[in-house]
């Protein structure tokens, strides 16, 4: 008779490939917070321990079956630990008598080896490994488990809708809190590129709307330029209905038109201006020198 695996084993063992199965067809990570996963867990439990207890009672049939020598031989085994004999089993060597019993001769080359059979071990990994693969294969051919185009835009979701929650609760952007930060130019020059780019051309440039790059202002309502255009576009142009008031409008939030008032400030201030030689609108309004500062 064999020693029986332990039930902990056959649990353990069942708890991985449980979570490993969720992990790969779950639509998402919240499945340890499901009724139904520590449901299925349970019943797997209650499944292996009816299972353990008719081994039990094939077991106890089986040891009333043998001689009174193979009794005692398997009482003798029981007596090693499980994990003794897998420690065993792995990596105890032969003694000398013991290779002789499996001793393999070739006989016509003079060639011998002894007949091991496979650590308990690497076979259970090889298995594991085999299954794994395809339970893998599956879930990546057939879900969108361990695609990397999916966990990237589940990822950019949930990413935009934190930040649409915190732009909710936020406070709410206007002429006086409105400050200049370098770092609000990359998002700034993309909403210019959807909001301003049809009237003031690529980079500012100039177009329909006037050149963004150069110092000459038709409009000049604040003292300073981030102020000035975070105004125009809070209020609109008095002297061209064209330049809409796009918050007042609800096309952009006030923390929009800070990050679209600071890429302006960048291409004006911080940049070469383009000018009409290299493809920028003439110069429109008057001359004007800024206040020092971009606030």
């Amino acid at each position: 008779m064999k020693t029986r695996t332990p039930i902990s084993i056959y649990i353990a063992t069942t708890i991985g490939l449980t979570i490993m199965a969720f992990e790969m067809f779950a639509s998402d990570s919240g499945y340890f917070s499901s009724p139904f996963f520590w449901a299925l867990i349970l019943i797997a439990i209650i499944l292996l321990l009816i299972m353990n207890s008719i081994g039990d009672l094939v077991e106890n049939e089986n040891f009333n079956r043998l001689s009174e020598e193979e009794k005692k031989q398997y009482l003798e085994e029981k007596k090693v630990p499980y994990y003794q004999k897998l420690w065993n089993s792995a990596f105890k060597k032969q003694t000398a008598t013991e290779e002789k019993d499996i001793l393999i001769d070739h006989g016509f080359d003079g060639i011998t080896e002894l007949d091991n059979s496979l650590p308990k071990w690497w076979i259970g990994l090889f298995w594991f490994g085999c299954i794994f693969c395809a339970v893998y294969l599956v879930a990546f051919s057939f879900t969108d488990y361990a695609h990397p185009e999916v966990e990237y835009t589940k990822e950019a979701k949930t990413m935009l809708a934190s930040i649409e929650a915190y732009e909710k609760t936020a406070p709410q952007i206007d002429l006086e809190s409105a400050k200049y930060s370098a770092d609000n130019i990359a998002e700034g020059q993309e909403l210019f590129k959807t909001n301003c780019v049809t009237c003031h051309g690529d980079g500012g440039k100039g177009g329909i709307g006037p050149n963004l790059t150069d110092t000459h202002w038709i409009n000049m309502k604040e003292k300073s330029l981030f102020k000035n255009v975070f105004w125009m576009l809070e209020n609109g142009s008095p002297n061209n209905p064209t330049m809409r008031p796009f918050i007042k409008e609800g096309t952009i939030t006030g923390r929009d038109a800070e990050k679209i008032a600071a890429y302006i400030y960048h291409i004006n201030q911080e940049t070469a201006p383009i000018t009409a030689a290299q493809g920028g609108a003439a110069p429109q309004g008057e001359e004007v020198k800024w206040e020092n500062g971009n606030n």
